[in-house]
């Protein structure tokens, strides 16, 4: 093999190495077993995986005013013996650039009972999980005012992390009034 040969097999790994996306940098705060077990401390969890048809996608964005989501949502039933406790669910937004995955307890009457971020990937904006923060959405129902820089606080430094997250939580209590409350 001639010398420039070798230097094309040096250089691509190096070059490989400075793309690696910034997701391999996601930070994880908790499991969805340990944040389960702090919004329903003692509770059971019904797992019950809600594929979105093409209809209710476009009922969800419609109702929230939030456009592009996953076909897949993630749900638990919290069971405390035969009543139902409230729903657990595990969601995940674009950040800037990477998603940012968190968690939403609503009651059985569909308010936010808590928020938690499981996961952070992006290099900025972190500051999405200080509870004083995230305490803004408790007590939020379906068709309260939920937009960031009115009713929530924007977080400087953490803007789109800020709105996204805001937005998603809009698009969950929208997805509580259209699909799990006559659960």
């Amino acid at each position: 093999m001639s010398r420039a040969g070798r230097s094309w097999f040096i250089v691509i790994p190096g070059a490989a190495a400075a793309v690696v996306p910034a997701s391999v940098l996601a930070t994880v705060y908790m499991s969805v077993e340990q944040a389960q077990q702090a919004m329903f401390p003692g509770s059971r969890f019904v797992a019950h995986e809600l594929v979105l048809t093409p209809a209710q996608r476009k009922a969800i964005a419609s109702a929230s005013h939030v456009g592009s989501f996953d076909n897949v949502l993630h749900v638990w039933d919290a069971r405390q013996g035969n009543v139902r406790a409230g729903w657990f669910i595990v969601d995940r937004v674009v950040g800037k650039h990477d998603y940012i995955t968190y968690a939403v307890a609503l009651t059985p009457d569909g308010a936010v009972k808590r928020v938690e971020i499981l996961e952070y990937r992006e290099t900025y904006g972190g500051e999405i999980r200080n509870a004083a923060w995230r305490q803004q959405f408790v007590g939020k129902r379906f068709g309260a005012a939920l937009q960031l820089g009115k009713d929530i606080k924007n977080i400087s430094g953490a803007t789109l992390s800020s709105r996204h997250v805001t937005d998603g939580i809009r698009r969950l209590l929208a997805t509580y009034q259209l699909l799990l409350r006559n659960a």
